[in-house]
Formats: C-alpha cells, structure tokens, sequence
C-alpha cells in the first residue's frame, strides 16, 4: 500500500536530525526547529545522511502509518531547510488587504473590518499594487500551520461560482456557473 514510505528522506546540509525518546523526531535547520511525535510501531533510521522509517508488519494500520510519518518528516526536513509559501488573492471591487506587523486586517465587501491574527511562527506581509488583485503573502518552516492560516482567511470569503469574487489561493482555478440569463432559452 505504501509505496511513499519506502523511499528515503535525504537529509541537506545544515539540517540536524534527531530521533528522541517515545519516537519523536526533532529537525532543525536554518528556518527553524520542528518535531513531530511518532507512531511507537515504527523504526526511524539516521545513517549516510539519510533518514529512512521501517515498518514491523503488512498490516493495514502500519502500512498507512507508514506512508504518513514518512511525509510529515520528509515535509519538516524541506520546511526547515527551504520554508513554505500560501499566497492568497482577494478577487472583488473594494477588496482590500493591511497588515501591521502579525496583525491581517481584510475590508472584504461586510460593513465591517477583519481583523485576524497570524501566529508569530508565520511570516506575514501583504501587497496592494495597481492593476492587480490584493495578496495576502505567508512564509513558514511549518507546512501543516501555514496551510491551517490560509485555510482560515479563505474561510472570511469564499470565491463564490458566479462571479469569481472572493479570497483565493493564487493560481487557483474556480469552476464558473452560468447565471439566470443562460437559463432562459
């Protein structure tokens, strides 16, 4: 089932990897430092700069474990070493986006602002250029808490079907409906 945990993480330079006590895995790099618990079946293996994870037996369990914790590290390793980023476009008339420092605030077509906290592990910046859609920019070390904030400030509006408007992930395809007047003939 898990062709993905067979294959080894290789571990670049500037990147220390340690496997701890109760099967936790610490890696640190010039981005950060990230650890990630695992499961207590499996074997984590460090040698010739490559981290590969064993499973005991073919049973169904180990075989999904296997591939999941083979992809959180190989993700904690690339996260550590090159960093992530979410861009988000706010697609619609008055459509604005600010940020002061960790601090997002989104005039997003409500009578009122958004204002939204971004944790102090994600690197927020914003950009408001003439001619193009508003950007909401998100660098981190950890790929699952980035997804987790981008997936929040989607959340204040989504790109509804008919007219596109909404906070989209840049390079995101909306699939379009038509509206009432392609229902008439």
């Amino acid at each position: 089932m898990s062709r993905i945990g067979k294959m080894p993480i290789t571990i670049p330079s500037g990147v220390a990897i340690t496997v701890e006590k109760n099967n936790v895995v610490k890696v640190k790099g010039p981005k950060g430092e990230l650890f990630q618990p695992v499961d207590k079946d499996l074997v984590v293996n460090i040698e010739d700069g490559e981290l590969t994870i064993v499973r005991p037996t073919e049973q169904k369990r180990h075989k999904a474990m296997h591939g999941l914790y083979r992809s959180l590290v190989a993700n904690m390793v690339q996260g550590v070493s090159e960093g992530f980023t979410r861009s988000l476009e706010l697609v619609g008339v008055g459509y604005r986006c600010a940020n002061t420092g960790q601090l997002l605030e989104l005039a997003l077509g409500y009578s009122h602002p958004i204002y939204f906290y971004v944790p102090e592990e994600v690197k927020l910046s914003t950009k408001m250029e003439k001619g193009s859609n508003p950007t909401v920019i998100l660098e981190s070390s950890d790929k699952q808490l980035i997804g987790q904030i981008a997936a929040k400030i989607r959340a204040f509006r989504k790109p509804e079907p008919y007219k596109g408007k909404g906070v989209r992930y840049t390079g995101e395809v909306i699939r379009r409906k038509a509206g009432k007047a392609a229902a008439k003939k």
